[in-house]
């Protein structure tokens, strides 16, 4: 191997793949994105294609989500990838639950969002149970697109107009950069990044164990109202005040949880908040909880599916309604970091997003890295 027919070599073609190839074909550079399967099949499809800004976690998490959601604006409107919906309304009904919204918004993360009287919020979202919120928070900086259908159109414009070439159904077995040893035969890259999900044990198991990653399950279903129902916005509900770190590592969230836990104590041992979406079919992607274990079962557990249901019912009045599908996603998770990006040397990196923001985050530590690479 004298020469190096390429600049970079990714790992993966999750939303942290991809996100890696994109910095580094602005770049310039050649790259080319391995990955196992024949299309993503991980945590990247399987969630709600929602890039959250409000109520990531301050500090880091906040400001590579206020990046990465100015790069899906690019990205979308260049590769052809719908913007199903803008904005987010986080419903609250409980006292507790205003307390928290009125300290975020005096924050840095608040700038630019509102608080809503129940009539706003149901202008905004026609189908909230008006006597069910006391208030609600409302955000324009997410947008949702159809995760399934937007990394497959993410992956073919990074090959059609970056010339980013992509090795499917090839595992990677070893890397030594410059040489990376595959199912097809070696390959050589100048610098590799590794983005292997929830993946701890095919490569550098040595160096990811000490970050003391795991894995989260989540349940997720896809709710089909039998009579026409728009949306509007993102819908979230009091749960998430408990659960975003953005809000619930403000002092004032303390006396949230407290009483969530007491008389939620179901949907707090599951992990459940409510997250509601539009697809442009007019179904509802609905979800989720959280559940951690090194290895997951793939079963779908009836009760937790129900004490999601129960909560969107008590948020949303969509009538009569199908469940369409439920599936299980999983993601790497990590008790102490929301990311981390490993150095085995100068030239390899590996990354991993340690928590169920990676579509939210993905592209500004892409660009981070690459950065980091070649200055």
């Amino acid at each position: 191997m004298t020469k190096t027919p390429y600049d970079v070599a990714i790992v993966g073609a999750g939303i942290v793949g991809l996100a890696h190839a994109l910095a580094a074909a602005k770049l310039g550079k050649r790259v080319v994105v391995i990955d196992r399967d024949a299309s993503a099949n991980g945590a990247s499809i399987r969630n709600f294609g929602f890039v959250t800004v409000t109520g990531q976690q301050a500090g880091d998490c906040w400001n590579k989500a206020a990046r990465s959601r100015q790069i899906w604006a690019d990205v979308a409107d260049k590769a052809g990838i719908p913007v199903l919906q803008r904005g987010m309304t986080m419903t609250a009904r409980l006292p507790e639950s205003e307390s928290v919204i009125d300290a975020f918004l005096k924050t840095e993360m608040g700038t630019g969002c509102d608080r809503l009287t129940p009539s706003e919020a149901c202008e905004r979202v026609s189908a909230l149970r008006r006597d069910a919120i006391s208030t609600a928070l409302y955000s324009p900086h997410e947008v949702r697109v159809e995760s399934r259908k937007a990394l497959p159109r993410l992956a073919a414009w990074l090959e059609e107009v970056h010339a980013v070439d992509f090795l499917w159904q090839t595992s990677v077995h070893a890397v030594s950069t410059p040489r990376l040893d595959t199912s097809r035969g070696p390959l050589a890259a100048e610098t590799v990044v590794v983005c292997p999900g929830d993946d701890r044990i095919t490569l550098f198991a040595d160096r990811i164990a000490p970050y003391q990653v795991t894995r989260c399950k989540l349940q997720m279903l896809r709710v089909t109202p039998q009579r026409p129902v728009d949306l509007g916005t993102a819908v979230m509900s009091d749960l998430g005040l408990a659960r975003y770190l953005g809000y619930a590592e403000l002092p004032e969230a303390a006396a949230l949880k407290t009483r969530l836990d007491r008389d939620m104590a179901d949907f707090r041992d599951n992990g459940i908040h409510l997250i509601a979406v539009q697809s442009a079919d007019g179904s509802l992607v609905v979800g989720d909880s959280h559940h951690y274990s090194d290895t997951p079962d793939p079963f779908i557990d009836k009760a937790v599916n129900d004490l999601i249901l129960r909560e969107m019912e008590a948020v949303l009045d969509l009538g009569p309604y199908d469940l369409t599908e439920t599936w299980v996603g999983t993601y790497a998770s990590s008790p102490n970091r929301w990311r981390l990006t490993d150095k085995p040397d100068d030239a390899t990196r590996i990354v991993m997003v340690t928590a169920g923001c990676g579509a939210s985050t993905a592209f500004a530590i892409g660009e981070e890295t690459i950065a980091d690479l070649y200055g």
